[in-house]
């Protein structure tokens, strides 16, 4: 079981502003580091400037060296907005750290989130998942700068997804917590405006964006306004 955690208040972190799109780079979407790579190029050359690295399989050592190798190829990609990027590390707060990334997300089974604070330090970015009213409540008196909820909808990228909340659990999320709120879990082209429209801040979005990586983003964009 999780334990509880109670956030000093000094420790409470200001809001942030996020982008209404939020793209995962999962490395089982991708069967070499090259395509990974190269999806990354795209998403960034499309506009995107909020990128999550994940992989749930890989060790430290595979990680480090996939995420280093991931900044370094971003730094010399054409963007939009190349100073507006933002990498965050999925699980590992202490790989953030190595990698030189902007923060990472935390969900239910890792660290908890003044843990994961102390070690990314007050600067960085830190993401909490929750599931249902309860944790939102609790990740709102967090030190967490944005909180996801989900699955909004059905997904395929856990092999044991938590219950759909559907968009009144987005709603409900949205009247516990001022921070800003990411919505997670099934989202796509098809029902992302939805997700906007029931209080998401942004939406973090997997498996519609692995294949023709760059045209899924732009399209995302425009209908995300």
């Amino acid at each position: 079981m999780r334990e509880t955690e109670k956030a000093e208040p000094s420790a409470i972190s200001p809001i942030i502003l996020m982008p209404r799109l939020y793209a995962v780079l999962d490395t089982s979407c991708f069967s070499t580091t090259k395509e990974l790579l190269s999806a990354a190029e795209e998403l960034v050359e499309a506009g995107v400037t909020l990128i999550q690295y994940r992989n749930k399989s890989g060790d430290a050592r595979e990680i480090l060296a996939q995420t280093r190798e991931l900044k370094t190829q971003l730094s010399r990609t054409r963007a939009p907005a190349p100073h507006a990027l933002k990498l965050i590390m999925n699980d590992r707060a202490d790989l953030c750290i190595a990698a030189g990334f902007d923060g990472v997300h935390v969900g239910r089974d890792d660290l908890l989130p003044e843990s994961a604070r102390k070690i990314i330090g007050p600067e960085r970015w830190l993401g909490v998942s929750t599931h249902n009213a309860e944790q939102v409540a609790e990740a709102d008196k967090s030190s967490a700068n944005y909180i996801a909820i989900g699955p909004v909808f059905a997904t395929f990228s856990k092999a044991n997804p938590d219950p759909v909340v559907g968009l009144e659990g987005v709603r409900t999320a949205r009247r516990l917590t001022k921070k800003s709120l990411v919505a997670i879990g099934g989202i796509t082209r098809a029902n992302c405006h939805s997700v906007i429209e029931a209080g998401a801040d942004s939406v973090e979005v997997i498996s519609d964006l692995a294949t023709d990586t760059g045209k899924s983003a732009e399209e995302f964009l425009r209908i995300l306004g």
